[in-house]
């Protein structure tokens, strides 16, 4: 595969959603956690899409519970905490699993796309970011840690791309 367009997904609702309607768009791809030390990364993630969809952001946020426990809510209490607490308006999906035996198809590619920190291409925690150029190609990934601030060059020079 040499993009993320061969790929479905389901809503938080439990629909299914290809990532091939996404297409043209820059995409951040994170996957959140409502009880984690990074939860507040919610609100800079929401500040990021409302100051970029129009431009061509799309962020995708794909909840775990795989680290700590730190996402014990159902679809729609993950829902729900995202609007109330953070205003959040971007997609935030069905609870998956990113690593393991049981990782969604679609983080096993953005990972093999993408190694993390000691060239490590398994995802360690909540919050780590992938981004996705207009071709549906993952051109970077950051760690949890890192701030959705250092983020906004790269996804500034993605938007301005042909």
């Amino acid at each position: 595969m040499d993009n993320i367009y061969d790929f479905s997904v389901t809503t938080a609702a439990g629909g299914i959603q290809s990532l091939a309607d996404y297409r043209g768009q820059v995409i951040l791809i994170v996957n959140v956690a409502s009880q984690c030390g990074f939860t507040a990364q919610y609100a800079d993630l929401q500040r990021l899409y409302a100051q970029y969809r129009e431009q061509g952001l799309l962020i995708l946020g794909f909840p775990c519970d795989q680290f700590g426990g730190q996402e014990p809510g159902s679809n729609a209490e993950i829902a729900q905490f995202c609007q109330l607490n953070f205003g959040v308006e971007f997609p935030v999906f069905a609870k998956i699993e990113v690593r393991g035996p049981s990782a969604a198809p679609l983080f096993n590619y953005l990972t093999q796309q993408r190694r993390g920190f000691l060239g490590s291409r398994q995802i360690k925690w909540n919050f780590t970011k992938f981004v996705i150029d207009r071709k549906g190609r993952v051109v970077k990934r950051y760690a949890p840690y890192r701030k959705i601030a250092d983020l906004q060059s790269d996804i500034e020079k993605l938007l301005l791309a042909p």
